[in-house]
């Protein structure tokens, strides 16, 4: 039973995270990766678009912003270089797809030792966000669950006899990390939980019983881990992002949020930010299963695609939601980030900038 959690703040115009990375910050990347360029120059450029990415929420009019996790070589870039202990990219492999069949290989990290912690995940982010910016931000990590996947028996067991041995060094650096953000004056974080997608998928359900493991016991393990990594935050506002996969306009996972809704009427965030752009999410109907103290913001403007919605069609799907959950308890952002991974969605900074103002826009006009 979740515990009541009260809603600090509503933010109508919300954005999921990751921004694209402008081509002079990539092939900085890439120079200071191979050692052609010097930290104190790639810092310079990474700053100004960091900038750049504050400037263009802001004109935008998002009521909340973030600094486009354009310091991160992926959405999960944060966790796993500022800790000691994985191989970045000798996981598993995760198949995306998209409509037209097209597919990509994604490879997962894996632990391979014991996670020690080498600096801050996101306190330069944050420092930098807050004194630039004129409007709120925010901050985003990475929950228990996505973090579970990184763990594989064979190349783990070394380092961690037991998954639940990992997760629970997991739940320790992640709340040392809140702990920090919120030190540092941060009152507003999300937690990505794109692993939670899989679960709505009953193609990868079976996939994880083939593997042995139970996905309803997965579901109630994370939820529990993620109420633990969030408790004791008096005054912050916490969300949780679920998508079905975001890699270069590709998807993994296809299926409504009924299977997995017991994450509405369980966990303690105070926000669900939910991908609701294509007939692959599903209905509205899971949303009668949100307690009355929280916020459900809709994602119903793509990333994936560079055709603008109308407005009037989201303001419709708005109003169509509300017969589940009133209207002063829904919010709007895109469906997920335009850049979870460095590559970036197949959209242009122009279609971006498009997305971001109708988003705004829209929730102005219905909210005020």
């Amino acid at each position: 039973m979740a515990v009541h959690v009260p809603v600090t703040t509503t933010y109508r115009a919300d954005v999921v995270g990751s921004l694209l990375r402008p081509p002079e910050l990539k092939r900085a990347r890439e120079q200071l990766d191979g050692e052609e360029m010097s930290p104190a120059v790639f810092k310079q450029i990474e700053d100004r678009a960091v900038d750049d990415a504050i400037a263009l929420q802001g004109s935008a009019g998002l009521d909340v912003i973030t600094d486009g996790e354009l310091r991160r070589s992926s959405f999960y870039g944060h966790f796993v270089d500022a800790l000691e202990g994985f191989d970045a990219q000798g996981g598993w492999g995760v198949r995306f797809r998209d409509d037209t069949g097209d597919q990509l290989l994604l490879r997962r990290p894996v632990v391979v030792d014991r996670l020690r912690r080498r600096r801050s995940m996101c306190a330069e982010e944050w420092t930098y966000l807050r004194a630039r910016a004129r409007r709120p931000g925010k901050v985003t990590i990475i929950s228990t669950m996505q973090a579970a996947s990184y763990y594989e028996p064979d190349r783990s067991q070394d380092a961690y006899p037991t998954r639940e041995a990992y997760l629970a060094d997991v739940v320790a650096l992640l709340r040392q990390e809140i702990g920090e953000l919120v030190r540092l004056g941060c009152t507003y974080i999300q937690v990505d939980g794109p692993a939670y997608g899989s679960l709505v998928d009953e193609r990868m359900r079976q996939g994880y019983r083939e593997r042995g493991a139970d996905p309803d016991r997965l579901l109630d393990e994370a939820i529990e881990l993620d109420n633990a990594v969030i408790a004791g935050y008096p005054g912050i506002t916490f969300a949780l992002h679920i998508c079905r996969g975001n890699n270069q306009s590709h998807y993994y996972a296809s299926g409504g949020y009924e299977p997995i809704a017991r994450v509405l009427e369980r966990t303690n965030f105070q926000r669900f930010m939910l991908e609701y752009d294509t007939d692959r999410s599903g209905g509205f109907e899971p949303l009668r299963h949100l307690p009355d103290n929280r916020i459900a913001v809709l994602g119903l403007i793509t990333t994936k695609a560079p055709e603008l919605e109308s407005a009037d069609e989201v303001k419709a799907r708005l109003h169509e939601a509300a017969q589940y959950v009133p209207l002063e308890r829904l919010a709007l952002s895109t469906q997920c980030g335009f850049a979870s991974t460095i590559e970036g969605n197949h959209v242009t900074p122009e279609d971006q900038q498009r997305k971001l103002e109708l988003v705004a826009r829209v929730a102005h006009e219905v909210w005020g």
